[in-house]
Formats: C-alpha cells, structure tokens, sequence
C-alpha cells in the first residue's frame, strides 16, 4: 500500500501502521481514512498530503 507525507510538517503515514492514536487500525489504505481525520503531528486535513515515492 502507498505511504502519504505530510506537505507541511513531513510526517508519513504509513498504512502498515495506521494511526492507532487516531482510531486508524493497521492495515488501512490513506484512502480510507475518514475525510475528517487530521495529521497526528500539525493537524492538516488529508488533502495536505501527497503520496511518497
């Protein structure tokens, strides 16, 4: 699955991981993760993400 960063603070998620602080489980792909979810470290919505090469 594809890893997201983060365009303003760096931060990747990482679908192997999820955000479990955030209530995402293991194994979600970024597309579907709630649209209200936030970036755990500078709390940006999804669409300040961009996939990681």
């Amino acid at each position: 699955m594809q890893k997201y960063v983060c365009d303003v603070c760096g931060y990747i998620y990482d679908p192997e991981i999820g955000d479990p602080d955030g209530g995402i489980e293991a194994g979600t792909a970024f597309e579907d993760i709630p649209e209200d979810w936030v970036c755990p470290e500078c709390g940006v919505t999804k669409e300040n993400f961009s996939p990681l090469d």
